[in-house]
């Protein structure tokens, strides 16, 4: 996938910025097992990146990692962005010394979600969306980070603009 242009990264004195676009598993999972490898890989560039300086690493990363962040679950199970493997693949990035900003500073609040279905004329209006899009930080600076929160977008679906405010 190096020649899908996925990443966009800039190094500042003192830390990373990463910008990411994951690779979606596809209608069918199609594209799971290609999926799974992504994970792996940019779990260990950000890993790699995170022993030279502190990580901020946002973007589109197709999953949404616990059922709380997403409408329904149960009807998901199975579905490109909830499955199990596209999960754990999140959990390991995180293991990996990461911070989901969002859940750091907010804890388990429900119903707040970056993404809904453009298909779905009235998924917005229903708040039936996912939390795709993360701001994540080192461990390290986690604590630093002061906002995370999805900036509204009014009646417009797709995905919402997601805010990082942190005092490095």
């Amino acid at each position: 996938m190096d020649s899908e242009g996925r990443i966009i990264t800039l190094e500042f004195d003192n830390f990373y910025v990463t910008q990411v676009y994951t690779p979606n598993a596809g209608d069918g999972l199609k594209r799971l097992a290609e999926r799974q490898l992504w994970d792996e890989k940019y779990a260990q560039y950000l890993a790699e990146l995170d022993q030279k300086k502190p990580v901020l690493a946002t973007g589109d990363y197709n999953v949404a990692h616990q059922e709380i962040d997403l409408a329904n679950p149960n009807s998901n199970r199975r579905s490109a962005g909830f499955t199990d493997e596209e999960r754990a693949g999140f959990t390991n990035l995180l293991a990996k010394g990461f911070t989901d900003t969002f859940r750091h500073l907010h804890g388990n609040i429900p119903n707040v979600y970056s993404w809904w279905a453009q298909r779905s004329k009235t998924s917005k209006i229903n708040n039936t969306g996912w939390r795709i899009d993360y701001w994540l930080t080192s461990n390290r600076i986690a604590d630093k980070v002061t906002k995370s929160e999805m900036i509204d977008s009014g009646a417009r679906q797709d995905h919402t603009p997601i805010l990082l405010e942190i005092d490095l």
